[in-house]
């Protein structure tokens, strides 16, 4: 029974970090409650706390070994001191704490973010969180680096900060986006300063910050506090209640991927809706675009009307809006869900097919 359980306590790390990522999946990204945000919060003042405590104790020890007569320098020494810090569980206490934390907050910003991203660039940066989410659980050896620690406290402390101030202010406007980088940035220069000894550097994180404030208006880092929830385009569309009804085409048996195909089939005149549904946090008002867009084969892709509809934030099943187009020629389209300044949230890409009539069998009245 003891050999079983030395045996399994080497899987502990792995079960806790799937456990956990699995648990934020569940809870969190598909609506954002304040209440996560607000326990988030709690995980980065639990981590500031322990950077504090952690410069503090090296401080301290520090001055214990000059005072002490101890003749090499405290260079020399600071290998040999970490080891020793680190020789017994008790005393690793702090980084394990410090791990988990950070990987809690990592976890669910990859969550969020993900869900977020609808385009190459955005699901890049997405997972360029989930990489540090994983480089997390291998690198609790290296915590003691302060300028490693700072560089990802202040990563953690402004993506948080850029869903948290515009919950609190109900704006996703770009001032609140700068805003909330700053604040995080500066509340990880002014924690190490009030650090005893000041440990490490936190130029990184002011390189960090000068990157997002870069990413932002190219459109590379998906537009939080907003979460897509869904997207179609069809006909015959009907508000029934609290529903709204869209008659779609379920894709072909061989397409198993996908549960509704990529094609609308529509009649001369016949009008083409896109309704999409997207989270906005409680007290958010703003305004989104459906842009709509035509391949042509000379020009490529083609702007063809952008058409807005209020937002007004906290219904849980999303907030959704539509638009439509009559008239609508044959080929490539597709619409973007975008914010007021540009930013996108979702893209919808489908073909118009003008010349043939659906397959009855395959036509379906959904609602959203």
């Amino acid at each position: 029974m003891h050999n079983r359980l030395v045996t399994l306590r080497a899987y502990f790390p792995a079960i806790a970090f799937f456990g956990g990522f699995l648990w934020d999946a569940l809870t969190i990204g598909r609506s954002v409650a304040p209440a996560d945000l607000w326990i988030l919060a709690g995980y980065l003042v639990g981590a500031a706390g322990i950077l504090w405590w952690m410069g503090y104790r090296r401080h301290t020890l520090a001055v214990v070994a000059s005072e002490g007569g101890v003749q090499n320098t405290i260079s020399r020494h600071s290998t040999a001191v970490h080891a020793l810090f680190r020789s017994s569980w008790w005393e690793r206490a702090p980084y394990l704490l410090l791990q988990f934390l950070f990987g809690g907050l990592f976890s669910a910003l990859f969550i969020l973010y993900f869900q977020s991203s609808s385009h190459l660039t955005a699901m890049l940066w997405s997972l360029g969180l989930g990489a540090l989410l994983v480089a997390n659980e291998f690198i609790d050896n290296k915590y003691h680096r302060f300028t490693l620690t700072w560089s990802l406290f202040g990563l953690c402390a402004m993506l948080l900060f850029n869903f948290l101030l515009p919950h609190m202010v109900g704006s996703i406007s770009m001032v609140w986006f700068y805003g909330s980088t700053l604040a995080g940035a500066g509340l990880t220069h002014w924690l190490r300063k009030k650090t005893p000894g000041c440990p490490g550097r936190a130029s990184p994180v002011w390189i960090i910050a000068a990157m997002l404030a870069v990413a932002y208006p190219l459109d590379i880092i998906p537009p939080v506090p907003l979460v897509k929830r869904g997207i179609q385009v069809g006909v015959n569309f009907e508000r029934v209640d609290d529903a709204y009804r869209l008659t779609l085409e379920k894709s072909r048996w061989w397409v198993f991927w996908r549960e509704l195909s990529g094609e609308v089939h529509i009649g001369p005149g016949e009008r083409l809706y896109c309704v999409s549904s997207v989270f906005a946090p409680a007290g958010l008002s703003t305004r989104l675009y459906h842009r709509w867009e035509h391949y042509d084969d000379k020009r490529g892709w083609v702007t063809v009307s952008r058409m807005g509809f209020g937002l007004f934030g906290g219904r849980n099943g999303g907030f959704r809006g539509y638009t439509y187009k009559q008239d609508v020629s044959a080929g490539k389209w597709r619409v973007y869900v975008e914010t007021e300044n540009g930013r996108t949230v979702v893209i919808h890409a489908f073909t118009v097919v003008t010349d043939a009539l659906p397959d009855p069998d395959r036509v379906t009245v959904r609602s959203l």
